[in-house]
C-alpha cells in the first residue's frame, strides 16, 4: 500500500463552482472574491477580510499596514515556515528569533520576555501544526509591551481557542488556503481584522497599488455610468500582484462550507492515530492534541532515530515529512540567530505522518501498523 502525506479534499461541488466562473467569463479578481471575503469574515467573526494569493502575501501586507520604521524588530518563533520571518525582511524589519515552548511547540512566552527590547514593534505567533498558542496570555503580554500582534494562522483554519476563532485574537490574522492546508483554494490566503480602516490600504496594495480594481470599473460600466473617464484610476503607493482571483474564490466558497466537517474528520483520524501509539515508548505526539473545535493541519510525532524511522516508513510506502528546519539554521537567517535551544533540539525528533480527510480506514490502520513494526 502507498499512503500520501497530504491530499486536498475536493470534488464535483468545487468543479461546479469553477464552471460557474467559466460561464460568467470572469476569472480574475471579481465578485466571487468579494463574496468569499464576506463569508470568511462572517465565519470567523471578523469585521473585514482581504483575499490574497497566499499566506506569505497576507503576512507581508499585514506587517506593511503599520508602516513600521525601517530597522525595527519583529518577534517570530524559531520553528516555523520561512514566510513568517520573510514578512519582516520584506518590510525592512529585523526578525528576532524566539525559542519554542517544549510542550506546545508554539512561541515561548518566557523567551519572549527575554528577547523583547525597545526596538520591537510586533510579535507574530504561529499556531504550529494547528496547535493553538495561548493567545489570551500572549495578547496580554503584547499589550503590556506596546506590541502589535500579527497572528500567523497558516496551519489553522476554523479552529477555536477558548471559544474564540484563531485569527481573531490578534490585531490581524493571516490564513493559508494552500492545497495541503485545512481548506484550500489551490493557493491563496486571507487577511482578517476587526479594524476595517487598518485593512483599507491593503486592497490597493494587493492590486499593484491601484485604487480602483478591474471589477469596480466593470461595475461602474454595467451600472450605466455615463462618465467616459470611469476607466480612470490612481496609484498613490507601492503595490504588489497579490490578489486572489475568482477561480480561487470559487473553490474557497465550497471548501468553507466543508471546513468544519473536514476538521472533525481530522480529529477522528488523530484520535485513532494517538490511541495507536499511546503504549509505545519510542514515539509520542509532537504536542498535546486537543481534539475539540480544533484545526490541526498535520499529524506530527516525536520519534527516536528519525532518519531510520523515515526510511522504515518509506520502505512500507508511507509518505513522511519534516516540518521544519529551524529558521536560524538557514543561511539567509543565520545572521539573526540567537539562543533557541529547545527548537534546535526538538526539530531533530519531529516527523509528519499522513493526515487528510479522505484517508480510508484501511490506510489509517496501515499507517499505525507501520509505526508499530518500526521496532520489530
Amino acid at each position: 500500500m502507498k499512503v500520501r502525506l497530504f491530499k486536498p479534499s475536493v470534488g464535483t461541488d468545487e468543479l461546479e463552482s469553477i464552471q460557474d466562473s467559466f460561464n460568467s467569463a470572469w476569472l480574475g479578481l471579481g465578485p466571487k472574491v468579494i463574496e468569499f471575503e464576506r463569508q470568511w469574515s462572517e465565519y470567523i467573526g471578523s469585521k473585514e477580510s482581504v483575499g490574497v494569493n497566499s499566506c506569505t502575501a497576507a503576512l507581508h501586507l499585514a506587517l506593511s499596514a503599520y508602516r513600521f520604521p525601517e530597522g525595527k524588530k519583529v518577534l517570530v518563533p524559531a520553528l516555523t515556515f520561512a514566510a513568517t520571518a520573510m514578512a519582516a525582511l520584506y518590510n525592512r524589519l529585523i526578525p528576532v528569533f524566539v525559542d519554542i515552548d517544549p510542550v506546545t511547540l508554539g512561541i515561548s512566552l518566557e523567551d519572549l520576555e527575554r528577547k523583547v527590547d525597545k526596538d520591537c514593534v510586533a510579535v507574530m505567533p504561529v499556531h504550529f501544526g494547528g496547535h493553538p498558542v495561548p493567545m489570551d496570555d500572549l495578547v496580554s503580554w503584547a499589550k503590556a509591551h506596546g506590541l502589535k500582534v500579527i497572528e500567523d494562522c497558516a496551519h489553522s483554519a476554523g479552529g477555536l481557542y477558548k471559544g474564540k476563532a484563531l485569527g481573531t485574537w490578534g490585531d490581524i490574522g493571516c490564513f493559508s488556503f494552500e492545497e495541503k492546508k485545512c481548506m484550500t483554494t489551490g493557493d491563496g490566503g486571507m487577511i482578517s481584522s476587526d479594524d476595517p480602516e487598518l485593512l483599507k490600504p491593503l486592497r490597493p496594495a494587493r492590486w499593484i497599488g491601484i485604487n480602483k480594481d478591474t471589477w469596480e470599473r466593470y461595475e461602474d460600466y454595467q451600472l450605466g455610468n455615463p462618465d467616459a473617464n470611469s476607466w480612470y484610476y490612481e496609484i498613490s503607493d507601492i503595490g504588489y500582484k497579490y490578489n486572489m482571483n475568482d477561480l480561487m474564490a470559487s473553490i474557497g466558497l465550497v471548501q468553507l462550507k466543508k471546513l468544519d466537517g473536514m476538521n472533525r474528520r481530522r480529529e477522528d483520524i488523530l484520535r485513532q492515530y494517538i490511541a495507536g501509539i499511546q503504549d509505545l515508548d519510542y514515539i509520542k505526539p509532537a504536542f498535546p492534541y486537543h481534539l475539540q473545535d480544533s484545526s490541526y493541519w498535520a499529524y506530527m510525532v516525536r520519534v527516536q532515530d528519525r532518519e531510520r524511522f523515515i526510511t522504515h516508513m518509506k520502505e512500507n510506502g508511507v509518505a513522511t515529512g519534516v516540518h521544519y528546519l529551524p529558521l536560524p539554521m538557514q543561511p539567509l537567517f543565520m545572521k539573526y540567530a540567537s539562543e533557541t535551544p529547545v527548537a534546535s533540539a526538538v526539530w531533530r525528533e519531529l516527523v509528519t505522518l499522513p493526515l487528510f480527510p479522505d484517508l480510508t480506514q484501511e490506510e489509517i490502520e496501515y499507517v499505525n501498523a507501520c509505526v508499530h513494526s518500526y521496532m520489530d
